[in-house]
């Protein structure tokens, strides 16, 4: 099955650019997995899976004009975020060396002017607080909120891709959080909003 094929099953609208830009993405991905096992997706579908997950809440959230992806390993989601959102400025951080190289030539290949690597973790990060924070299978909910501290502010939403320990994670800090758990499949998508 095409990467496009996926999409419209999923109803995510793309254009023939970023489209083009996934599978090329993802061709890209396969060569360097093989060498340096960067993912546990090790076929051309498995990362199409990968990027309908990493593409999905696209369905539901408000597009920000300031992604930080935290943890992003070999693209997901924020990689994809950056390849079909130009008009956002993307930072992924990621402390692991090979995954920041591949990273890093992923961005020039593809030509992806609006997407920035950082080659360490969130806490050791400088930058004026960024409209949304997003990150997959990194840690619980509450350290995510502590790590990115310096880095968010009341304006800032997150996106967190979790498991189904998310209702215990949220019980731990809702009380401060105004957020929707949106299902599908084995995800579940905690979106946490920004005050208004």
């Amino acid at each position: 099955m095409k990467l496009a094929e996926y999409l419209k099953k999923e109803s995510i609208g793309l254009d023939d650019t970023a489209i083009r830009k996934l599978e090329a993405f993802s061709v890209l991905l396969h060569e360097w997995n093989q060498i340096h096992n960067l993912t546990g997706a090790k076929t051309i579908e498995k990362i199409y899976e990968n990027i309908i997950d990493s593409l999905y809440p696209l369905t539901f959230i408000k597009i920000p004009k300031t992604l930080l992806d935290v943890g992003t390993g070999a693209g997901f989601p924020g990689l994809i975020l950056g390849i079909v959102l130009p008009q956002t400025e993307v930072v992924l951080a990621e402390p692991l060396k090979k995954r920041v190289s591949f990273l890093k030539y992923a961005c020039i290949d593809l030509g992806l002017d609006n997407v920035k690597v950082e080659g360490k973790r969130v806490e050791e990060m400088e930058h004026e607080p960024f409209e949304m924070i997003s990150s997959r299978a990194v840690t619980d909910t509450k350290f995510l909120l502590a790590l990115t501290k310096d880095v968010s502010d009341a304006h800032t939403s997150y996106l967190f891709y979790k498991g189904s320990r998310v209702f215990d994670e949220v019980g731990a800090v809702q009380h401060q959080l105004s957020y929707d758990i949106v299902q599908k499949n084995q995800r579940n998508y905690l979106y946490i909003k920004a005050d208004q």
